[in-house]
């Protein structure tokens, strides 16, 4: 039998093939799954290296489908954990990497497992070309987590992996929420014609790069700081005193004093605070929250 990691099992199917291939395993794309096969080798190339892989490094994969991504972290030497929610793609898996040391597959839904079950003790990364509409969900599970992993390299929708990265000017709250605990940047983008079927958007390869330690540590502190950045963002549009006026049940007074504070002029949107100037409202309002 071929070597599941030999270098000629490394190149990812032309769209072609995987055509052929999903038809002869009774296979079909899953549109409620976002399922979109990865075709382009540069594109897994970009992924890999982003990824900064050693040998021993213990990666978590989320979405592995056929496996394209799955044998270049392997051949790489690390050593893989991939979920997988479709039954018959887990089935291919086990046939095609079943036997490959340092493989394991788990078949479920990943929001359903508590990324300490996937990642388990010690520093972990996780790396995915993930299912876009599960995104949002998994970066809050995996940097809400007790012990984030120390990197995360996913490919997703090139709007969202941008949004993530965003610097103060273009802010959000999901850009907040991810870069209050990592560093993010956009390392690479992919079109969608790298992928088969194609999907009606562009993609990117999002890095996020744990920090030494968060700007605001979990705990009540951070469920202060999440519920002052989502009030700030629910009218991304007013003035930033206007908002956090109507959204949080602070008065005036309290308001004024922790713009005060923390240097902000209350004129401003929410889009052009950065993470520190979040947190330094949101340790200001603490004794009123």
């Amino acid at each position: 039998m071929t070597d599941p990691l030999a270098p000629e099992r490394l190149a990812p199917p032309t769209p072609g093939q995987l055509r052929r291939l999903l038809r002869a395993e009774g296979l079909r794309p899953r549109k409620s799954l976002s399922q979109h096969f990865l075709t382009d080798p540069e594109a897994l190339d970009a992924i890999v290296a982003a990824a900064e892989l050693r040998p021993g490094d213990r990666v978590v994969e989320i979405g592995p489908g056929l496996g394209v991504l799955t044998r270049r972290l392997l051949a790489a030497g690390a050593t893989v954990t991939a979920v997988e929610l479709d039954p018959k793609l887990a089935g291919w898996l086990r046939r095609e990497l079943g036997g490959v040391p340092g493989f394991d597959l788990i078949e479920a839904d990943a929001l359903t497992l508590h990324p300490r079950d996937l990642g388990g003790e010690g520093d972990y990364k996780v790396v995915a070309n993930i299912p876009y509409h599960i995104t949002s969900p998994l970066l809050h599970a995996f940097l809400g987590a007790e012990d984030p992993p120390g990197l995360i390299v996913m490919l997703v929708q090139a709007e969202v992996a941008e949004r993530v990265a965003a610097p103060p000017g273009q802010m959000s709250y999901l850009s907040a929420f991810a870069q209050n605990v990592a560093t993010a940047e956009v390392v690479a983008r992919v079109g969608a014609g790298a992928f088969e079927p194609a999907p009606e958007v562009d993609s990117a390869v999002l890095r996020l790069r744990r920090r030494e330690a968060p700007v605001v540590a979990a705990g009540e502190a951070r469920e202060r700081f999440i519920r002052v950045v989502q009030a700030g963002f629910r009218e991304r549009r007013k003035q930033i005193h206007n908002g956090l006026g109507r959204q949080l049940p602070v008065e005036r007074a309290s308001l004024d004093g922790a713009f005060a504070a923390c240097a902000v002029d209350p004129e401003r949107r929410p889009q052009t605070l950065s993470v520190g100037e979040w947190a330094c409202l949101a340790g200001a309002l603490a004794d009123r929250l």
